[in-house]
């Protein structure tokens, strides 16, 4: 499957992809749907306004002139994959009705460097899991040391927490330091600037239909739900974590930002890279036993830019695959009790590690909680990330001859806010 526009095979977005976002432009700086096409947006909105989707959204409202995807979300796999089918045709280098028409073809066709991108769903709730065995078992390790590495419950069912959706950003947002208290040993709490800022590489998928309140989805159901991915950076402050996650788990360490790429994938563009994810010991529960494959081979990759470098440097190297937990048992799981998901809401993986040293998906491990600086290419060091870094993360499943891909998300460090202002505030406050 080729289109009739020219996409190398670099890029994250060929016909094979497809990814759906919100952009604006500068002569139309309303918000709305568009898809990914090499190096161009396709305009849905445009398209919808010329009925060619009359067929298959049968609503009686614009769905794609909006500023979010939650109303084409809402509308269901079904919609969905024919809007997907319709899209892939007409872009196809062997159907003339956008090809020939210079006029649409102006019209909805607006290259990438020219539109501004915008967070692509609006999220009504945000969970993030832990459901790397690997990275589970690293932090493990560090702070109760190999033989009580793992909790009891870990290998039983996807361990998560509800996390901050006001605080999701899109790529490109500047991430300030968080402040927060500090208990550093044999001291006395401190209220401090984050030292220890940490990025977690992670995905998320995006739930597209949900359920009923006390209605659980079955696992083998579960990615009926599902109606994409993206990638996701989920910053820690660690030291700020240390002290406070016990007994009840994060708090500020994470609620003061989380990045998500622009482009949301959809599920069905990731099925060739369907791959079994690890071997799972012992066997699930009945609810959280999935039959099918439930991973996919997807490559992740991390750079880190400091104010100092002119090029970012790779500093870690992994795979979606190295997963425990899938997305179809996180649903499985999140359900089973009752609870309700909604069109919108955001499911993080957790952080990615694999086997390797380079494929440990935060500074956390890489570093080994500090003992064992990165070194970077111009003979810096990073045992946390500093005022002024650059963080990139990307990833992309390799096909033959086309990649499906997820583009970046960017984030840059920011010094945190001075403590005696945000102190002063509160006087002010006291004295008003």
């Amino acid at each position: 499957m080729k289109s009739f526009i020219h996409v190398s095979e670099e890029s994250h977005f060929p016909i094979q992809n497809l990814p759906y976002g919100v952009f604006s432009t500068s002569n139309q700086p309303k918000p709305r749907v568009g898809v990914a096409i090499g190096n161009y947006v396709l305009d849905l909105s445009i398209l919808e306004d010329k009925g060619y989707f009359k067929e298959i959204i049968q609503v009686n409202k614009k769905i794609f002139n909006q500023p979010s995807l939650n109303p084409f979300m809402e509308l269901g796999k079904e919609v969905w994959t024919k809007v997907r089918k319709k899209l892939q045709l007409l872009l196809s280098e062997d159907e003339s009705k956008l090809r020939d028409n210079d006029e649409l073809r102006s019209e909805a066709l607006i290259l990438r460097k020219d539109v501004t991108m915008h967070l692509p769903i609006k999220i009504g709730d945000y969970t993030d899991f832990y459901a790397s065995k690997e990275h589970a078992t690293n932090v493990g390790i560090m702070f109760r040391g190999k033989e009580n590495a793992l909790m009891p419950n870990w290998t039983h069912l996807p361990v998560g927490y509800h996390g901050r959706a006001s605080s999701v950003v899109l790529s490109g947002t500047n991430i300030r330091r968080p402040l927060g208290q500090i208990k550093l040993p044999d001291q006395s709490p401190i209220f401090e600037p984050c030292r220890q800022l940490d990025f977690e590489l992670e995905m998320g998928c995006v739930i597209g239909g949900g359920n009923q309140l006390g209605e659980p989805i079955s696992v083998e159901e579960a990615e009926n739900h599902v109606f994409g991915m993206v990638l996701v950076n989920d910053w820690s402050a660690r030291d700020i974590q240390a002290w406070e996650y016990q007994p009840l788990g994060p708090f500020l360490a994470k609620n003061f930002s989380t990045s998500i790429s622009p482009w949301v994938v959809p599920l069905e563009a990731l099925e060739p890279f369907r791959v079994a994810g690890p071997v799972q010991e012992p066997k699930p529960l009945e609810y959280l036993d999935q039959t099918k494959q439930g991973s996919f081979n997807i490559e992740l990759e991390v750079y880190l830019k400091s104010e100092k470098m002119k090029a970012p440097t790779q500093i870690c190297s992994s795979n979606y695959r190295y997963l425990y937990w899938s997305i179809a048992q996180q649903i499985a799981h999140h359900t089973v009790g009752g609870c309700n998901l909604n069109p919108g809401d955001l499911l993080g993986s957790g952080t990615i590690s694999g086997p390797e040293k380079e494929s440990r998906g935060s500074l956390l491990e890489l570093t080994w909680r500090g003992q064992e600086p990165l070194q970077l290419e111009d003979g810096e060091e990073r045992k946390w990330l500093e005022d002024g870094d650059e963080l990139t993360m990307t990833g992309f499943c390799q096909g033959d001859g086309y990649r499906v891909g997820f583009g970046e998300v960017v984030g840059l460090i920011q010094p945190a806010l001075n403590k005696e202002q945000v102190i002063n505030k509160k006087e002010t406050a006291l004295n008003n």
